[in-house]
């Protein structure tokens, strides 16, 4: 019992992580399409059986379902919840013609595919810019405290008090954005920029590949300098650097997920290391819990989202049927011969594009199954 009563927040975390982000998703679809003149018949959260919904003014039907593990909206001429065409669309009428989804230009079609994965990095991008307006950039000075000894940093003869001011010509205002970078090149060679006592110095660093077990028992290899840095501040800026800081952060974020993937397919980094639902259902719980009170927990959790907003943007950008990034490539596809692929191909690609993506569930589903936090979490559920 007070297993349960200690970890209550982890399902409610994640309902209201997948709730909101699902919601900016479609939402974005729902809006451009409305902008382009397409009738919407269902905007759903969740699948499976309806919880509670209503009928708008235009006649869409929003509702909340019982499974929250994602969500669809509906256009006018769909024949399913992945906006695969009505066998009927032949048959309408001129005035459901134009209101119709697949009747409507190709660059409208396109643009509405495209406003889900956009609203999720619009929301991400918004969110961070109005914290960083609000409570400040934390940043912890690009200097080096403390130089571990046989460690990369000081083979490559860093010393305590050295402040690093670029990486391979690219800027450095903070430790966080050094630390980035090594983080995701792994062992690749760095031209620093040092600063030293006022005299400036180039020094030639690579990272030692380190392999780190976080609490939930995930195994990655990671780029390491074995520099320490103490000291951190909180910087508030003005509307236009906390948007610029917000874009940086977020291209960030996505770069390093798509450098993750192809180190994953190189075999440079353990595909153990990708996590499915009850991964981020775990992650949810515990960034609501990582604050010493709720507007620390709140935030946390915000932040999370933050992060997670941006991957489910991403990730729905890559071009597997079923996936916005899919029906992109059949956009394409149109765009460059002049007219829609058969509908015996894409509903073949479709088949094929849902077996990839179950395969993939199941896999980082079978992958956080095999944590050591899920035999935890059971046995103290139990017990």
């Amino acid at each position: 019992m007070n297993f349960l009563i200690d970890n209550w927040i982890y399902i409610p975390a994640f309902i209201v992580v997948i709730t909101v982000l699902v919601f900016v998703h479609e939402y974005g679809h729902y809006k451009v399409a409305r902008i382009c003149g397409v009738k919407i018949d269902t905007f759903s959260i969740g699948f499976g059986p309806e919880l509670w919904g209503r009928y708008d003014k235009a006649g869409c039907r929003w509702k909340v379902c019982a499974v929250p593990f994602g969500g669809y909206v509906k256009f006018h001429g769909d024949a399913g919840v992945a906006s695969e065409s009505s066998a009927e669309l032949d048959n309408m009428s001129e005035e459901e013609k134009r209101v119709s989804f697949h009747h409507k230009p190709l660059y409208q079609r396109a643009a509405v595919v495209v406003a889900g994965p956009a609203a999720n990095f619009l929301f991400a991008i918004v969110a961070m810019a109005i914290l960083f307006m609000a409570l400040g950039q934390a940043r912890t000075p690009p200097v080096a405290g403390e130089v571990r000894p046989d460690s990369a940093a000081a083979e490559a003869g860093i010393v305590p008090g050295d402040r690093v001011l670029s990486v391979d010509g690219t800027s450095i205002d903070s430790f966080e954005e050094l630390r980035r970078i090594v983080l995701v090149g792994l062992d690749d060679p760095l031209v620093m920029k040092i600063d030293r006592g006022g005299r400036s110095i180039e020094l030639a660093v690579t990272p030692h590949i380190v392999e780190e077990t976080d609490a939930d028992g995930n195994i990655q290899k990671i780029g390491q300098l074995g520099i320490v840095s103490t000291g951190r501040e909180f910087v508030k800026v003005g509307p236009i650097d906390a948007i610029k800081g917000a874009v940086d952060q977020t291209w960030f974020i996505t770069t390093a997920t798509l450098t993750g993937v192809g180190q994953m397919f190189s075999g440079a980094r353990d595909v153990g290391e990708l996590s499915g639902p009850l991964g981020i259902l775990k992650m949810s719980g515990d960034a609501a819990k990582r604050g010493e009170d709720f507007t620390d927990n709140a935030l946390s959790l915000f932040n999370f989202m933050i992060f997670v907003s941006i991957s489910l943007g991403l990730i729905n950008l890559f071009p597997v049927p079923m996936l916005d990034g899919g029906h992109l490539a059949f956009y394409a596809y149109e765009a460059v011969r002049g007219k829609p692929a058969s509908p015996k191909a894409m509903e073949f690609g479709f088949r094929i594009g849902l077996s990839l993506v179950l395969m993939l569930m199941v896999f980082a589903t079978w992958n956080d199954i095999n944590k050591p936090w899920v035999k935890d979490f059971f046995t103290g559920l139990f017990s």
